[in-house]
């Protein structure tokens, strides 16, 4: 859909409601009756509606289909954009430190990230994208499952990841053990939703021993001997169980586990080396970068990551003025540099940046201006979103805001208004050559699950001028 005053109406007419914990339900007698018509009205329409869902249906598209892997990198607490990825100089408030420099024509701050600084000429940055909400959890589950977490099928709806673990499942080799979604330093990852098991978050925690529980105290020949005699007592209950899919994910689980089990490819891509950590921050989400780039050079069926770095939330103190070692940005941001620098330097380095599409984004942005008594920034739905890899145009600055970031200026992409999340996942899909506009009737409401909300009226599409010439 062209046009932010198009997509408004729209918007208006179906909205997007989120309403926070103090907002308290409330109804009179006379909206009652009017609600209780209303269900009896939907519930005709929405057996209809299911009755019409029988085939997963999908809009003849085009489709970027560029890149084979995607490393989704989720700032959780949001950082402040107009100290990062479009930084805005307030005089008295801006640190010297942060060093404001041109670079390729970009104002950076190379105090803060130098490295990522090197690699513009890698990175596009979106600079016209707003949330939807202003909530953390809301937010940032929104940015993962790509639509309103509290509208009808937000509970079941998979993260993106899932579905490109289902996507892409087909194309898994027989050899290929590792699966397709991998959660790093991501305990609160969306998760599969309605899908089965098999596509949810593979969640590990970066550790020099790899992945726990991979070998058996009592030894590999007896471990072997107890996995087959658990198949000889239950299989008939295990396999096409008669129980549901509950327990024929758990199967799965136990099979999916044992492939990992005493396996060298598992080791050599799970553990790393003190050097190799070091050249990634020596931080635990420099090391979950590291692990990111080991996964995807061992090629064995992973092909969606899933990294968080946390404690963005800077209401107070963000430049560390009373406490330097405190949480703010000169504490965080190093160890983003460090970790996304080395990952996108070795991921060209390997051949394998040209694949891999990298997302960098939090869920919402931050107040603009001077700081707040606090010393700090509040909430703010203006935001950036950065791409790289996977095809996309080096050195791009798409979309540009007011001269003090506080809103957008011009939203630089064919549909001529903010960048939402919807679009951010439509993104992701048309890189990976996954169709966004695709209807699934398997959803256990029969409503049609939409990959992308609203794809029937052309509402969210992908941002194609990330692939167009600088």
């Amino acid at each position: 859909m062209i046009g932010q005053e198009k997509f408004t109406k729209f918007v208006e007419k179906y909205p997007h409601p989120h309403r926070t914990f103090s907002q308290r339900p409330d109804i009179s007698r006379r909206k009652f009756f009017q609600v209780a018509g209303a269900g009896v009205t939907a519930s005709y329409f929405a057996l209809n509606k299911a009755q019409a869902c029988t085939e997963q249906v999908s809009q003849q598209i085009s489709l970027q289909n560029k890149a084979k892997n995607v490393i989704f990198i989720l700032l959780a607490g949001a950082p402040s954009h107009t100290d990062t990825f479009d930084l805005k100089v307030v005089n008295g408030t801006t640190p010297a430190a942060m060093k404001p420099t041109t670079v390729n024509g970009v104002n950076w701050p190379m105090g803060l990230l130098p490295k990522l600084g090197a690699q513009l000429g890698n990175m596009s940055i979106v600079r016209s994208m707003q949330s939807w909400a202003l909530v953390h959890s809301l937010a940032q589950r929104w940015t993962q499952i790509g639509r309103n977490p509290s509208a009808a099928l937000g509970n079941i709806s998979p993260n993106i990841g899932s579905v490109v673990a289902l996507e892409t499942a087909a194309a898994r080799q027989p050899n290929q053990i590792f699966p397709g979604f991998l959660g790093l330093n991501s305990p609160l990852a969306a998760d599969n939703g309605y899908f089965p098991a098999t596509y949810a978050p593979f969640l590990v925690v970066p550790s020099t021993a790899g992945i726990p529980n991979t070998t058996n105290a009592n030894g590999q020949a007896r471990y072997n001997t107890e996995f087959q005699r658990i198949h000889q007592l239950d299989d008939a209950l295990r396999v096409h169980s008669p129980l549901g899919t509950t327990v024929q994910d758990y199967d799965e689980f136990y099979s999916a586990a044992n492939n990992l089990m005493y396996n060298p490819v598992v080791q050599q891509a799970f553990t790393f080396s003190t050097a190799d950590s070091l050249r990634y921050g020596s931080t635990s989400f420099g090391n979950a970068c590291l692990i990111a780039k080991q996964v995807l050079a061992a090629n064995q069926g992973t092909r969606y990551i899933e990294i968080t770095l946390g404690s963005w939330d800077m209401h107070i103190d963000i430049y560390g003025a009373q406490n330097p070692k405190g949480n703010n940005l000169f504490t965080m941001c190093p160890q983003l540099d460090n970790g996304v620098g080395a990952l996108l330097g070795d991921l060209q380095a390997g051949g394998l940046l040209k694949d891999t599409l990298v997302v960098m984004a939090g869920e919402f942005g931050r107040t603009v201006g001077q700081v707040t008594p606090a010393l700090g920034r509040d909430h703010l739905p203006q935001q950036s979103v950065v791409f790289a890899g996977g095809g996309v145009t080096g050195g791009k600055i798409i979309g540009k805001t007011t001269p003090d970031g506080s809103d957008t200026a011009d939203f630089g992409w064919s549909r001529q208004r903010y960048v939402k999340p919807e679009d951010v996942e439509a993104t992701i899909y048309s890189a990976l050559g996954i169709n966004y506009t695709t209807v699934r009737c398997d959803d256990p409401f029969l409503r049609g699950f939409e990959y992308v909300p609203f794809s029937s009226e052309n509402l969210y599409g992908p941002i194609d001028e990330l692939w167009t010439p600088a």
